[in-house]
């Protein structure tokens, strides 16, 4: 499950929208019910549950069934917070008890040039989309940091990573500092094989290649996560003009 970073808070929202589509006979004392909440307090909710719903599950309103009765608008809605909520308070027991109680990752705690460049994508469930924008993101935020236009994604790397002097019109990034030593050397090179990884067997299949499935969330948060690891280099590399 993904990681919710005040689960106290979303079973408040939850139980909120709950109480609120609980069923009561109609005021008029009509034969028929009608949910506690208004449909302004109901619509109002609903914006917050269904974020929670999305976050926990981009894929949600593929299991939503909307009841044709009148009455029971709100009867998926209903549904999936009733479920949502025992999925957020057993969470931990579950994976405790299918032995999966390994440490997570939530895409939201990547480093910001990642998560920023893939949130709107990632949150509406297109995980390889998400990836692909991060890469660009992180393109744009490195050529930004050498004031380079010149040079983009495997080409930039190459040479700003390249472990020979800045020149003219070719400013270099330092991982660590350069002393000279087997120890930067290993570095520079490691660090610019990893960005021409990611860009070469991530990035580029994702934005070429045609007919590519869907990436699973767990796929796309692998692949969002090697994205995350080169901008946080990147990011803490010092430029050598």
């Amino acid at each position: 499950m993904p990681i919710i970073a005040d689960p106290s808070w979303a079973i408040q929202q939850l139980d909120s929208f709950i109480a609120l589509t609980d069923l009561v006979p109609l005021a008029s004392g009509r034969p028929g019910r009608q949910h506690v909440g208004s449909k302004d307090e109901l619509n109002a909710q609903a914006a917050v549950v269904e974020r929670i719903f999305l976050h926990l599950d981009p894929q949600w309103r593929d299991e939503l069934e909307m009841s044709m009765n009148p009455d029971q608008a709100w009867n998926g809605h209903r549904t999936i917070a009733i479920r949502a909520k025992t999925t957020i308070i057993r969470d931990e027991e579950i994976r405790e008890k299918l032995g999966d109680n390994a440490p997570q990752i939530s895409a939201s705690s990547l480093h910001p040039w990642a998560w920023e460049g893939a949130r709107s994508l990632w949150q509406s469930g297109h995980f390889r989309e998400a990836v692909t924008a991060a890469a660009r993101k992180i393109n744009a935020e490195t050529q930004n940091k050498l004031n380079d236009r010149t040079r983009s994604e495997t080409t930039l790397f190459q040479d700003a990573l390249s472990a020979n002097p800045p020149a003219p019109g070719h400013p270099r990034l330092r991982v660590i500092p350069d002393d000279g030593s087997a120890t930067f050397k290993s570095m520079q090179r490691g660090v610019m094989a990893f960005a021409e990884g990611c860009f070469a067997a991530i990035r580029n299949p994702n934005s070429h290649a045609a007919n590519l499935p869907e990436l699973t969330e767990h796929e796309g948060l692998e692949q969002l996560a090697a994205f995350s690891q080169l901008a946080r280099w990147i990011d803490g590399a010092s430029v050598e003009t």
